[in-house]
């Protein structure tokens, strides 16, 4: 069978669909990368929020229709969409041949000579996956050090869908790093639903990092990247061992979601304003260079115009290098889909105007960074990304001389506009 893949969603999706598709190239089976030349698409979709489902809708319809113009014979559907809405999947697709849950892409083989849907269990331990293949860039990839979560945030649907905390035991995460570097990755990426809780569920406490200080002994390491941390799990430690070691990239994606206590409380995040002041400037005081990023979410449930005003101010204050803007999306099944919602016009008004104010912070980020030096890897022999870019999420940088893929190096910053910016290699 040739396979043709579409993976959806965020980075930890992305994992699953390299896993799936490892266990069948290791089956015989091949991979290629137009739908046209396929025998059956998978479909791996996200399903996390209303945008996210209507694109995986839109996905299936479309490789339904390439089945009905026979160019390809079947259609199959996995991944986050299927957590959540199980059944109700095929119901609303019948030409879709297979639909199966995220636990049943452990046997994809089986799992796609049958028809139908099939719905196992989430798993109750998260390990090692046998076979692993990259659909990233050769010299970046994505770890995953734990599944599911058991924040319980108020406008969250992950828990019922990816279900309990589960961390992967750290001898997993070790010896998978050191697969990755084998095979000449440069920069891994550590991701989890929350990264700053791993180890909480096998060890009795969260213990990144421990975890952070096993893989800096591995030989050839070359960086590694915190994607997902809470405000209130990020500790002094930590930021202490990133200071330390240039092998951490000091950067950190740190959801904050809002800065008003009444919007926090209502979200049921698990810290209030006064300790996300109190770990950002301690981020800021042990790691000077560090480069934050973060999402806020606009239009929650009764937020007011004095609520969103102090967002609006601490944005500017705190002045986040890469920030992502969302409007709320009431979701069913969330303790938040039966608040008092806010109309969708002055949901959208202020997601426009909080992205207008981080604009602004851009333009003095930007003034600051011309003429500096920054840490880059090189994605192309003529762009890439600097230190303070995560892949696929933040923004891409061009060189202004041809350097080797995935090598990392200093360069200094010859132009800034927006997230556009020219560096010059050095060395």
């Amino acid at each position: 069978m040739k396979f043709y893949v579409i993976s959806l969603g965020c980075p930890k999706n992305l994992t699953n669909s390299e896993e799936f598709a490892a266990r069948l190239i290791a089956k015989g089976h091949k991979m290629v990368f137009e739908p046209a030349k396929a025998d059956e698409i998978i479909v791996n979709t996200c399903g996390f929020i209303a945008s996210a489902v209507k694109e995986a809708k839109e996905e299936i319809r479309h490789a339904l229709e390439l089945k009905k113009q026979g160019i390809v014979k079947k259609v199959a559907v996995t991944g986050c969409l299927v957590e959540r809405f199980k059944e109700q999947v095929s119901k609303e697709f019948p030409g879709i041949d297979t639909v199966f849950s995220i636990a049943a892409q452990d046997n994809a083989e089986t799992t796609l000579k049958q028809k139908g849907t099939i719905l196992d269990p989430l798993p109750s331990s998260l390990y090692l996956p046998k076979y692993k293949m990259s659909l990233t860039a050769p010299h970046t990839a994505y770890l995953k050090v734990a599944d599911g979560c058991n924040n319980r945030c108020a406008y969250c649907t992950i828990p019922f869908i990816r279900g309990r905390y589960r961390s992967k035991p750290m001898e997993d995460v070790v010896r998978e790093a050191k697969l990755m570097i084998e095979n000449g990755v440069r920069e891994i990426s550590l991701i989890a639903q929350d990264t700053t809780s791993y180890g909480m569920d096998l060890y009795g406490r969260p213990n990144l990092l421990g975890l952070l200080e096993k893989l800096l002994k591995l030989k050839g390491l070359g960086r590694l990247r915190i994607m997902y941390g809470y405000p209130h799990r990020m500790t002094k430690e930590i930021a202490r061992l990133m200071a330390k070691t240039d092998q951490i990239f000091h950067y950190i994606d740190i959801p904050l979601q809002h800065i008003a206590d009444p919007v926090l409380k209502r979200m049921n995040r698990h810290c209030d304003a006064a300790q996300i002041r109190k770990t950002l400037d301690m981020l800021k005081t042990e790691v000077p260079d560090i480069s934050l990023r973060t999402n806020f979410i606009v239009g929650f449930p009764q937020e007011t115009q004095k609520d969103f005003n102090e967002l609006k101010k601490f944005v500017r204050e705190y002045e986040f290098d890469n920030m992502g803007v969302f409007e709320y999306f009431r979701e069913k099944g969330t303790a938040a889909y039966d608040m008092k919602q806010i109309p969708a016009r002055v949901k959208h008004e202020r997601a426009c105007e909080l992205v207008e104010v981080q604009s602004r912070v851009i333009d003095k980020i930007n003034k600051r960074l011309i003429g500096t030096t920054l840490e880059a890897i090189a994605d192309g022999t003529d762009f890439g990304r600097t230190y303070k870019d995560a892949p696929d999420i933040d923004g891409q940088v061009t060189f202004t001389k041809s350097v080797a893929p995935g090598s990392i190096f200093k360069a200094r910053v010859m132009e800034a506009q927006g997230y556009e910016r020219v560096l010059e290699p050095l060395g």
